[in-house]
């Protein structure tokens, strides 16, 4: 049987769920993501565009990609951390429930922090981007529960287009030390 690339090490549910967030999670049929949180694919376009990320070497094995991608993205209080990462691809984000602030770095090393939410009002974001090439994190309060978005990429996800961001020496030279110290946190322990 074939390995999920999502789940390579066959990740299982965080047992100290909260009844109502197991109830979510196997309504939307999500499994755990190895950001951290859980995830379901819920759309991959049939239509196919030409591969914008091909090389000379990859173009004759990979000529297209899916038009686009669609998924659902939870973080909860006993998964409260979506580790830094990024994708070739544009990714747009909705957000349907919840709250949590996310941390996107620009290649170019700037840092941008943004709180989504409802309270528009008050500067939360309801949808946001992340362009391909930036690296992103997320996390939750515990006081704020769970936060539930959909991503849409295009051109659709894959996992060969993803990586995370390959150590603390890497977030320092991006952003500089004292920048790195205050969001080291989110970068995979493993």
């Amino acid at each position: 049987m074939p390995t999920d690339p999502l789940n390579p090490g066959g990740l299982t549910l965080t047992p100290n769920e909260s009844p109502t967030t197991l109830s979510l999670i196997s309504a939307l049929n999500m499994t755990p993501h190895i950001e951290g949180g859980y995830f379901v694919e819920t759309d991959r376009s049939k239509d196919k565009i030409p591969n914008p990320y091909a090389t000379v070497s990859t173009a004759a094995r990979d000529p297209t990609r899916t038009f686009s991608t669609l998924i659902y993205y939870l973080l909860t209080p006993h998964t409260p951390i979506g580790r830094f990462h990024r994708n070739k691809s544009r990714t747009i984000h909705l957000l349907h429930k919840g709250r949590a602030t996310y941390v996107i770095i620009h290649p170019d090393g700037s840092v941008e922090t943004l709180v989504v939410g409802h309270s528009v009002e008050n500067g939360e974001k309801l949808q946001w981007v992340v362009e391909g090439g930036d690296y992103k994190a997320s996390f939750v309060h515990p006081e704020d529960g769970e936060c539930l978005i959909s991503e849409v990429v295009i051109p659709g996800f894959e996992y060969t287009d993803h990586n995370f961001m390959a150590s603390r020496e890497e977030l320092v030279a991006l952003v500089g030390e004292d920048i790195a110290k205050e969001w080291e946190w989110l970068l995979r322990k493993d």
